[in-house]
């Protein structure tokens, strides 16, 4: 059973609460890192910790949901091995976890629907990555840092 962490900031709340009750009755266990309401947040505050609970496998991929998706999408790539994919269209979840062995899916809640959000999430948990021609690109994405 995979293990997913999940995150948004106040424009993303609804669509959390229907994604989260989805995943929870499939059987997955869900690890919901806030927010817990429709008041404003900074969505930073609820994306690092998705990301880290990758980091430190208390979670398999993550969900994030805010507005236009930018803002959670931006932040969660600044974490060395989160490989985050802004996708509002089935097709692009699935080149997100075919090619690009995306981690975290980032919904934009105010250019879907909230049925195209659990599609998108099931679609993306359903879909394997590649490897093969991909995997060496992939392998490319973090930095190397040099101190």
């Amino acid at each position: 059973m995979k293990k997913i962490a999940i995150g948004c900031d106040h424009a993303g709340f609804e669509y959390k609460e229907a994604v989260k009750k989805m995943l929870a009755d499939a059987g997955y266990h869900v690890h919901d890192f806030g927010t817990n309401s429709l008041a404003s947040v900074d969505y930073p505050d609820f994306v690092h910790p998705v990301c880290n609970a990758i980091e430190h496998a208390k979670a398999d991929v993550g969900v994030l949901i805010c507005g236009s998706a930018n803002g959670v999408c931006i932040t969660a790539n600044k974490h060395q091995s989160i490989r985050a994919a802004l996708c509002w269209m089935k097709e692009i979840a699935e080149l997100a976890r075919q090619h690009n062995d995306a981690n975290v899916i980032c919904i934009p809640a105010r250019y879907t629907s909230t049925e195209q959000a659990k599609q998108l999430v099931n679609t993306f948990l359903a879909t394997n990555f590649e490897g093969g021609r991909h995997e060496h690109r992939v392998k490319k994405i973090p930095i190397e840092v040099n101190l």
